[in-house]
């Protein structure tokens, strides 16, 4: 009698999730963040109004406190604001345009950087240097100011949001993917592609962004957040997003001038969902670090 010995072959998937969920406050973060997101675009079928349509908000609801029923009859469970918005319907519908602004600049960043580090790489000598430089340049200024200074000169908008911040953060994905590049360039089987004569083209989307594409993860999870609390910033400052364009960062502007008084909820509670949603998005995006390198892991 044999016995039988069965071999498991993880898949990369498993294996990644595998390691993924070994810190159990990153797969909380995972969840409540996946939370956050179903959520934010279930908006329209789980909130008792559009907080954002004039014909169903009541001036009479302002400032009602948290569990006090709105004049149509339901409950507002968060309270409302001071033009009369549900906070609750306030809060999931501007959770909608701030992770769309936050995932739209980091996409965006994240497209325009990798091309400009992998040319910077590729490329080399004077290319490289003045690429690098400007890459200097960018990241000597604070994000925020430069997100500042294009808002004013661009104007107010979702649009001209995404791209303050898409320059703001380009920089970064340019320089880590300049220096990745540059180790994988050098490694022999890049060498061997290009003795074989394949064209530039091909070794660098074939051979050299794939193995860019770890650092660029954990580094667009990090930005995201970062987009996310940059628009935020910039529309409590009042040059960000539009009254009708709501954000998380409206929201606690439209509370601020009610904290004295002590309506506290009206700006609370958006803080509240914008510390949740970014700290989730650090938390994954830190784990993602350790697995995808484990060199660093804590």
């Amino acid at each position: 009698m044999t016995d039988t010995v069965t071999i498991r072959v993880e898949t990369p998937f498993q294996r990644f999730w595998s390691e993924f969920r070994e810190s159990k406050i990153a797969l909380v973060a995972l969840i409540v963040l996946a939370s956050i997101i179903v959520l934010a675009v279930l908006a329209p079928w789980i909130t008792p109004q559009n907080p954002y349509d004039l014909a169903q908000v009541d001036v009479l609801d302002g400032k009602m406190e948290p569990g006090s029923e709105a004049f149509a009859g339901y409950t507002m469970w968060l309270g409302s604001d001071g033009a009369g918005r549900d906070l609750y319907s306030a809060i999931l519908y501007g959770l909608r345009i701030s992770l769309t602004v936050g995932l739209a600049a980091g996409v965006l960043a994240l497209i325009i950087g990798t091309a400009i580090g992998l040319v910077a790489a590729y490329a080399g000598g004077r290319t490289e240097m003045l690429i690098m430089r400007a890459v200097d340049i960018q990241l000597s200024f604070p994000a925020v100011l430069i997100a500042l200074m294009l808002v004013a000169i661009l104007g107010r908008g979702i649009d001209k949001i995404i791209i303050a911040l898409v320059a703001a953060q380009w920089a970064y994905y340019a320089r880590t993917v300049r220096a990745t590049a540059l180790v994988e360039s050098a490694k022999e089987y890049v060498e061997a592609a290009r003795c074989l004569a394949l064209s530039h083209t091909r070794i660098v989307f074939r051979h050299v962004l794939p193995n860019c594409l770890a650092p660029l993860i954990v580094i667009g999870t990090v930005q995201t957040a970062s987009a996310i609390a940059l628009e935020s910033t910039l529309s409590f400052l009042g040059v960000g997003l539009r009254q009708t364009e709501p954000s998380l960062g409206v929201l606690i502007s439209n509370g601020f001038e009610y904290m004295m008084s002590g309506r506290y909820w009206i700006s609370f509670f958006p803080g509240v969902a914008l510390l949740v949603t970014i700290v989730s998005i650090n938390l994954v995006g830190d784990q993602l670090r350790d697995v995808l390198n484990p060199r660093l892991k804590r």
